[in-house]
């Protein structure tokens, strides 16, 4: 009788295994049958934030499952945030698989040359990288500044302009690191020697090059008019860094009052160069301010099709502006953005 007993419970426990083994293997080899989806892994999300959510969008069968075999697997606080495709017919641990070892989905930017740090901020934000308000936070940020060695009250102008590839939702500090990272790399062989300028003051006349023509081919002129202000203790006259100071209420047109505006960059009121850069500099802008044409211009008046009339005295000027910009028909038909580089 006790042997029949021993041996009913040995047959129970072994048809309750067999039970559980093809509970937990119907659910452990089913596969997602959807259309292949991307799945975000935020940052900071624990473990069972993803797996509900990962449940939820179906696709896995069995949180409980999920659970025991990213646990057996050691993973479970080794999920990295991050875009990654699940792909169809992906089983549990194909999905395991994906989010702890997989490489995420990238997306690419590229920031131009010449946009300011609010810039950047929006076009980052609009691609789902960072938020605007995190990054202009971070290029503030006096630790993240010391850390990257740029002595400044803020990132403008070291932020690289490059075609660059994140994970949505990096980390603001990341993205800016990233930045003047590169920043560094293209420019480790140049020069900062100058008669004159420090390095910083060297990135911030680049920046003002950058804004003031989109003829890359006129960026040295440009640098050598201003150049040879500076050596005359001339104001600069620029309007890009006036704009530069009233960013936060600029909405489009410059006015008579904005240039008589006293602020930190207004190069109309300041005699010298403005308080810091103004935009995030190509390399050859940079390289146009180590190495400016050699020239005695000291004006220079948009020609309206994104290049510049330069004169060497004032009168001339005058005339060029009478030629150029108070004729109507020198504007008929001529726009910046169809220059050929």
């Amino acid at each position: 009788m006790i042997k029949k007993i021993f041996i009913m419970i040995i047959l129970v426990g072994l048809l309750g295994l067999i039970s559980v083994g093809s509970y937990v293997g119907y659910f452990y080899t089913r596969t997602y049958e959807g259309p292949d989806v991307n799945f975000v892994v935020e940052n900071g999300d624990a473990f069972g934030r993803i797996n509900q959510r990962l449940f939820t969008e179906n696709l896995i069968s069995n949180k409980r499952i999920f659970h025991y075999l990213a646990k057996t697997k050691h993973v479970m606080t080794k999920f990295r945030a991050g875009s990654y495709t699940i792909s169809r017919g992906s089983n549990m641990a194909m999905i395991l698989e994906t989010l702890v070892y997989g490489q995420p989905n990238l997306t690419s930017i590229t920031i131009p040359e010449g946009k300011n740090m609010y810039e950047v901020a929006k076009l980052l934000a609009a691609s789902g990288i960072t938020s605007e308000n995190d990054f202009l936070e971070a290029v503030q940020n006096p630790d993240l500044i010391s850390q990257l060695n740029i002595s400044a009250s803020n990132l403008e102008g070291y932020l690289y302009p490059e075609t660059y590839r994140f994970a949505p939702n990096t980390p603001a500090k990341t993205v800016a690191k990233t930045m003047v990272d590169l920043f560094k790399r293209k420019t480790e062989q140049l020069d900062f020697n100058h008669p004159f300028l420090n390095k910083h003051q060297v990135i911030t006349l680049a920046s003002v090059v950058e804004k003031e023509t989109g003829a890359k081919i006129e960026r040295p002129a440009i640098a050598g008019v201003f150049t040879n202000r500076l050596k005359k203790r001339m104001r600069l006259e620029s309007d890009p860094t006036t704009i530069y100071g009233i960013w936060s209420r600029y909405k489009g047109n410059i006015k008579r009052t904005d240039l008589q505006e006293m602020t930190p960059y207004n190069t109309y009121k300041v005699p010298a160069l403005p308080f810091g850069p103004i935009s995030n500099p190509s390399l050859e802008a940079i390289q146009a301010v180590l190495n400016p044409q050699n020239h005695d211009y000291l004006f220079f008046v948009s020609k309206n099709d994104g290049t510049h009339e330069f004169t060497v005295n004032y009168k001339d000027h005058l005339q060029a502006v009478e030629d150029f910009q108070r004729n109507s028909k020198a504007r008929q038909g001529k726009s910046w953005r169809n220059l050929k580089q």
